[in-house]
């Protein structure tokens, strides 16, 4: 579980100084070329690690399952390209914080309305998405 957690923290780290990165790039070329590159770079970075990984091991990934795969699996892809798109064109205007804060607390909103559909909502999930609105609301105001 602390490796889980350890991990989870050091992906938060990762997202960051990614958005920040390409909020830079998108300052310089636009959020959708920033986009684009972003995900080109991690496609060959990707591609690579599969490569290797299938290499050493002897296996290799499926094909043909991946392509059984329900349509819906697929839209993640085009949600990521939005993400990094739309961070890209926010983050140079809002600053990191900012937009650390709405990113996650869009993360939990939608979190918490999913779990509400499908195995309801706890007092501490509603007292959660309020802090991350409060810590927007005087981030805001602060600045």
């Amino acid at each position: 579980m602390i490796t889980s957690i350890l991990l989870a923290l050091i992906n938060g780290g990762c997202i960051s100084i990614c958005r920040i990165i390409n909020g830079r790039l998108g300052q310089e070329t636009g959020a959708l070329n920033a986009s684009l590159w972003n995900h080109l770079v991690g496609f060959g970075f990707l591609s690579l690690v599969v490569w290797l990984m299938a290499a050493t091991s002897g296996s290799s990934a499926s094909i043909a399952a991946t392509l059984d795969a329900p349509l819906l699996a697929w839209t993640g892809g085009i949600i990521g390209a939005l993400f990094v798109t739309l961070n890209s064109y926010v983050l140079p205007r809002l600053g990191a914080s900012l937009t650390a804060l709405l990113v996650i607390g869009g993360q939990l909103l939608t979190g918490v309305a999913l779990d509400a559909m499908s195995r309801g909502v706890s007092a501490i999930q509603l007292l959660g998405v309020l802090l991350i609105l409060a810590a927007v609301w005087l981030t805001k105001r602060s600045g």
